[in-house]
Formats: C-alpha cells, sequence, structure tokens
C-alpha cells in the first residue's frame, strides 16, 4: 500500500507528530524531532487508532502474544490457543461476546469479573452464564501469568478481591477485555468526541465537527476494531478528504518537509 501511494506521489514522512492546531485552516503542526518547525496542511486525517486497556499484571508483558492478548477476533483461533483453557478479563458486553467467542476454540473458558455481577446486557449475561464451557468468577482478579519452558503462558495466578485468597489456575491465553483508550491527546479540546474520547463523525461519512479534519480506524470506531473496517474507513477518509479539497479549490502547497530534518526509526501518529 505504501509503494502504490508513493507512485502516485505521495510523500510519507516518518515521524511524531508532537502538536496539531486546528484553529485555522492551513492546519498547522509540529513533530518531535524538530520542535518549534511548524508545517501546515489544508487537509487533516485522523487514523492514530486507539490502545486496548492492560492491568500491567506480572508476566504481561513477558507473554504478550505469546499467551496474553486484548482481541479474542484476533488471535483466538491461533494453534497456541486451541483445545486449552483459557481466561477472559472483563465484565461487559465486550467480555461476555469475546469469551462466547473463544469457546469455539478453547477447552473452557474463565472469566474474571472484579465486582459482584456482570455489566453486560441481560442477553449477553443470560448467554454467558449458561454456557456449558464458560465459568464465571466474580470477584476475581488477574495477579500473575506464569509461563513454560517454551516462553508461552501456562498458568495463572488469581485472587478473590473479597477474601484475598490466591490460587494458581491452568490458563494457556488471557484476553483483556476492558475496553480501548482511543489516541486523541492531539486534538483534545479541539473537536467533538464523545464521553469515552472518540471522535465523533457524521454518521456514513469520515467527517468531524471541524472542517476539512476526518477521521478513520479505531480512533472513531469502538464497536467493530478491525484492520478490515479501518482500511475502508480510511477510503472513505480519503474519499472526503478529496472532495473537500476540490470543492475549496486548494492549491497544491509545497512539500512541509524542511531539507536537513533528520527522520528518525519510530513510530508514527498517522495524520
Amino acid at each position: 500500500m505504501k509503494e502504490q501511494s508513493t507512485r502516485f506521489g505521495t510523500q510519507v514522512i516518518s515521524e511524531t507528530i508532537a502538536k496539531l492546531d486546528l484553529s485555522s485552516r492551513p492546519f498547522k503542526y509540529e513533530t518531535e524531532w524538530a520542535p518549534g518547525t511548524v508545517h501546515t496542511a489544508d487537509a487533516v486525517i485522523l487514523a492514530t487508532g486507539a490502545s486496548a486497556k492492560r492491568l500491567g499484571l506480572e508476566g504481561e508483558e513477558k507473554y504478550w502474544q505469546n499467551g496474553v492478548s486484548a482481541c479474542a477476533v484476533c488471535d483466538g483461533a491461533v494453534p497456541i490457543y486451541r483445545n486449552k483453557p483459557l481466561v477472559v478479563i472483563g465484565g461487559g458486553d465486550s467480555a461476555a461476546e469475546e469469551a462466547t467467542f473463544l469457546t469455539k476454540y478453547g477447552s473452557h473458558v474463565t472469566v474474571l469479573v472484579r465486582k459482584e455481577q456482570l455489566r453486560a446486557s441481560s442477553i449477553m449475561s443470560k448467554r454467558l452464564l449458561e454456557h456449558p464451557k464458560v465459568t464465571v468468577l466474580f470477584n476475581h482478579e488477574g495477579v500473575e501469568i506464569k509461563g513454560d519452558d517454551k516462553g508461552l503462558m501456562s498458568q495463572m495466578v488469581i485472587k478473590n478481591n473479597k477474601t484475598g485468597e490466591q490460587k494458581t489456575i491452568d490458563a494457556n491465553g488471557l484476553f483483556y477485555a476492558i475496553g480501548h483508550d482511543p489516541a486523541t491527546s492531539l486534538v483534545k479540546g479541539q473537536m467533538d468526541t464523545d464521553d469515552q474520547g472518540y471522535v465523533k463523525t457524521v454518521p456514513g461519512t469520515s467527517l468531524t465537527s471541524v472542517e476539512g479534519v476526518f477521521a478513520a480506524g479505531d480512533v472513531q470506531d469502538k464497536r467493530y476494531r478491525q484492520a478490515i473496517t479501518s482500511a475502508g474507513s480510511g477510503c472513505m477518509a480519503a474519499l472526503d478528504a478529496e472532495k473537500f479539497l476540490a470543492d475549496n479549490e486548494v492549491e497544491d502547497r509545497e512539500g512541509t518537509n524542511p531539507e536537513g530534518i533528520k527522520q528518525p526509526n519510530q513510530a508514527t501518529a498517522q495524520i
């Protein structure tokens, strides 16, 4: 995709955006590598995504993607989880959906809910509680993730937060289902977001509350969060931005990456 873009004249700059000013057009932004140097853009597409919330349990980082995940739909069918005992942490609809989904692959699914009841809808709760391959443990939290000599998760220490009692259970997979944090710090206070921080868009479009700014992917999608849906919304944003520029008869501007700026090899905030 990158090669196709550059072939049609797209300039790709791998930099982390430090500041973004949407108060007037052309919009202004600065990079971390060259603070104080202002670049401009006639239209902006926000595609900064969202990060799954984690708990920072002991062993979490060590076994991340080797038994620990935040997306059952993405990773649930991976061979290391098949016919194995799995754990889901969370008490909402997402947790119920992911746990039910994982029963297709795992031998059994244990759901850890830190409170005394589920937050999921009555239908999802009933489906979860009545599933023969699911055990829901209320007032329970994760403590530690343990692994085997192959570097894969094999056990988990859990705790009853009412009694303080701890026990170790067999678990070859842990899936977090406790929500996501949209990466909207750059636009905080500059455009409309919902109560969870996701960018609001006009239904069926990528248009935001700021004219000339468009949003695509997980930064505005808290429901689907899949690569294919993000790609589709990215296409929508590109088409909306193209139409906006054409309608406003914006002339092409010179490249905004001044000669001599070193491009660091690091993750890029996509804008």
